[in-house]
């Protein structure tokens, strides 16, 4: 069960002049023992019994074994260091593993951390600071790996401009717009009015690394401070890696807590969980607006549980952009303009702030306190990973589950589904099924990212660079165009 959960967001304006940038390592080890102090038990017996110290993959700062480090800080001596694979999914992917590790005896205590100082790497870019963060020796064994991984994208995805999260997001912004049949007006409102919301949690999060309730005219309308990156998403509407933020859970036996002095109130207990990829290549996807592992774990860890989604009083969903908490919320069957503790409790990636692949412990994190403040409630965390791929759910309580920690992958159910295929070497007449433009740092549009239906189950991937229609397919209120797909990729839209 997780008894001690720990977050730590350093702002630039809460250092004193001259003091140093955070490093990964400091807010790692800082979380660590916000954790331990959390449970309200013996520190000493708690770190005495941790066998095993799980760190979630930094994007910043790269090590062997980072958890040895983080084991010497706070003065644990575990069994195994475990070091995951990129993804967002880790952490509720290892609050699962580690559930059914102690359940089955295997651990008595295990740590899950990850921290991330994007905000210290960027100004240090921006100034030319050398930033002296802790190294370790090269010849160390490095950590055991947990999670599997691979590229996100095909040779032919990569080509068309796939790339970055900021490329591929608004391509499925879009098509959720363009399957539900919002007009442009629409759709920058809804998305305006649920960011603007998550705006307003973060306000009352002391954790977030941006408290200021934003109106929905000021997330989605460009401005100086606001530029446009990929359509229809300006700044504020893409996940904040710029923040130096870390987070840890702590993670025992009753028995372990019980001996620790660990007040029966602290107790949060995993009641379930799943686990599945969507077809790993957005090209294999039959509809880019829709998340049939999303639909499929959430259904398998609700059943295992016994429970509806309407038992679920709170949540946070993984919230790197718009898209992913609307397709996450019809998945689940969450009423998206609801209440919207039902949705987030840090205020989301953009406002909360997105730190890598350790998002989730701070999600996971809010949902135990959250709980603690509502006795016998259940609470749902859901980690996300690449683009839209890797996905985990996990559920919470204060009540111990009557059946015992259940874990489930539906993988070979999601296997199972409809498979399209990208086609290469594709000229010719074609629909065009979504699309972003991206924009330069002027906030000038650059390039336009197409997926074109063409045929049954095909589909190819284009551009547009023309200034004219990449004007038209920004400005169409209703889309629906055509266009004819040359050799060199490039589409040439109708009318």
């Amino acid at each position: 069960m997780l008894v001690g959960a720990g977050q730590v967001t350093i702002r630039p304006q809460a250092r004193s002049g001259g003091e140093a940038p955070p490093e990964p390592l400091d807010l790692m080890a800082s979380a660590a023992l916000g954790a331990i102090e959390d449970t309200g038990g013996s520190a000493s017996r708690l770190i005495a019994s941790i066998g095993s110290i799980r760190v979630v993959r930094s994007l910043q700062w790269s090590v062997p074994d980072p958890g040895l480090l983080v084991a010497q800080r706070i003065g644990a001596s575990p069994k195994e260091s475990l070091h995951s694979a990129i993804g967002g999914n880790t952490p509720q992917a290892w609050m699962a593993d580690t559930a059914t590790a102690i359940a089955a005896g295997r651990l008595d205590a295990a740590l899950v951390v990850g921290a991330e100082c994007g905000y210290a790497r960027a100004s240090a870019r921006r100034t030319g600071a050398r930033l002296a963060w802790t190294e370790q020796d090269p010849e160390t064994p490095p950590a055991v790996p947990f999670g599997t991984d691979r590229a996100p994208t095909t040779e032919l995805e990569a080509a068309r401009g796939l790339m970055l999260p900021v490329h591929v997001y608004p391509l499925i912004e879009n098509a959720l717009r363009m399957s539900s049949g919002w007009t442009l007006s629409q759709h920058r409102d809804r998305i305006g009015s649920l960011w603007s919301r998550f705006s307003e949690v973060a306000a009352s999060n002391p954790h977030a690394w941006s408290r200021t309730a934003l109106s929905p005219d000021e997330i989605v309308l460009p401005g100086p401070k606001n530029r446009m990156i990929g359509f229809p998403y300006p700044k504020l509407c893409t996940a904040n890696i710029q923040v130096d933020q870390g987070a840890a859970l702590l993670c025992c036996s009753a028995e372990i807590a019980e001996a620790a002095g660990v007040p029966r109130d602290r107790w949060i207990f995993p009641v379930s969980s799943a686990e599945a990829n969507d077809h790993w290549y957005l090209s294999e996807r039959a509809e880019l607006s829709r998340s049939p592992a999303i639909r499929l774990a959430g259904a398998a860890a609700l059943g295992s549980a016994g429970i509806t989604i309407d038992d679920v009083a709170i949540a946070d969903l993984y919230s790197c952009f718009p898209c992913v908490v609307q397709i996450a919320a019809r998945e689940l069957g969450i009423n998206i303009d609801g209440d919207v503790r039902r949705l987030t409790q840090t205020g989301g990636l953009t406002f909360g702030g997105g730190p890598g692949n350790n998002y989730t412990s701070h999600g996971i994190a809010s949902v135990a306190h959250a709980l603690r403040e509502r006795p016998g409630s259940l609470g749902l965390a859901t980690g996300l990973g690449w683009f839209a791929t890797k996905h985990a759910v996990g559920l919470y309580s204060t009540e111990p589950p009557a059946g015992g920690f259940r874990s489930t992958n539906v993988q070979s159910a999601v296997d199972g589904l409809e498979t399209w295929h990208a086609e290469a070497g594709f000229t010719g007449r074609c629909e065009v099924e979504t699309f972003t433009v991206t924009y330069d740092r002027e906030g000038s549009p650059e390039r336009g990212i197409v997926a074109c239906r063409v045929g049954a189950g095909r589909r190819a991937w284009a551009n547009v660079t023309d200034p004219d229609q990449l004007s038209a397919l920004i400005a169409a209120e209703t889309p629906g165009w055509t266009g004819t797909l040359g050799a060199d990729g490039m589409l040439d839209l109708d009318g």
